[in-house]
């Protein structure tokens, strides 16, 4: 068995249709220790970077881990047809989870929490043995995630600098001290004819959605079926989870943790 890696490796996984999904891998020889493989879902308009710190972390104690860029965001392809169904993004998990061939814990933020609901309902308790929920519940608050919409939306034409991308974000975020300089926001924009775009596809945007009450419905049966352990983690100033979406996500079992983080 070789040495435990102390930096990721880029790795490539095929999703529904063969579409190519990026990731960045760490220790996967200690694959064999009998530890689950740590599987780490972005937030919609996020990549894979933002779990680099959390990523780091846990490998530095011997885990297997995977941060993966869901399609259409950082380096996976661009979905044909502009299909980001939640559906279709349980489906390229569930092609990943075949890729890793081993039990896995899924930890998603947003987008990709629900996202590791409904994969963790269809991959069953031996295939998926824990849920990290981060900043999200079945039963989300409407308004936060309206606004998260609004700051994409807004964005889409791009930015002419990284400090005007940097003061966008600081407007979204004032709680959060602005950093010194922006070149952190490269991990998450790319050069194009000038200017500076987010990494994700904009046609997620504008693609036609589903009714979000019966997508709600959808994520709170699948939670209710889950038997594994869950931990859901809600930020200090969270518009998107509350206390009144918390109650309910007690309730999915006998088996979930809640944590409040600065």
């Amino acid at each position: 068995m070789s040495a435990m890696s102390n930096n990721p490796r880029t790795v490539e996984f095929s999703g529904t249709e063969g579409i190519t999904l990026v990731a960045d891998e760490w220790n996967r020889d200690t694959a064999a220790s009998g530890r689950p493989t740590i599987l780490m879902l972005h937030g919609g308009g996020q990549n894979r970077f933002s779990w680099k710190n959390t990523g780091q972390i846990l490998a530095d104690t011997g885990l297997h881990v995977i941060a993966l860029d869901t399609r259409g965001h950082g380096d996976s392809d661009r979905a044909p047809d502009a299909d980001y169904a939640i559906e279709t993004l349980t489906s390229d998990i569930l092609h990943v989870l075949d890729a890793i061939g081993r039990p896995v814990v899924l930890i998603g933020a947003s987008m990709g929490g629900l996202t590791g609901i409904l994969v963790a309902d269809r991959a069953g308790p031996d295939r998926v043995t824990g849920l990290v929920l981060v900043d999200v519940v079945p039963k989300y608050e409407k308004d936060g995630s309206a606004r998260i919409r609004d700051f994409m939306f807004t964005n889409l034409h791009g930015f002419a600098t990284l400090e005007e991308a940097a003061d966008a974000v600081a407007t979204y975020l004032p709680h959060r001290t602005k950093p010194r300089s922006p070149e952190g926001l490269k991990k998450n924009l790319r050069l194009r004819d000038g200017r500076w775009y987010w990494h994700w596809d904009p046609a997620m945007m504008t693609a036609p959605g589903d009714d979000p009450e019966l997508r709600t419905e959808n994520f709170e049966r699948a939670a209710m079926n889950l038997t594994i352990p869950i931990l859901l983690i809600r930020g200090k100033l969270s518009d998107v989870v509350s206390s009144e979406g918390r109650a309910p996500a007690l309730l999915i079992s006998g088996l979930v943790s809640w944590g409040i983080v600065d």
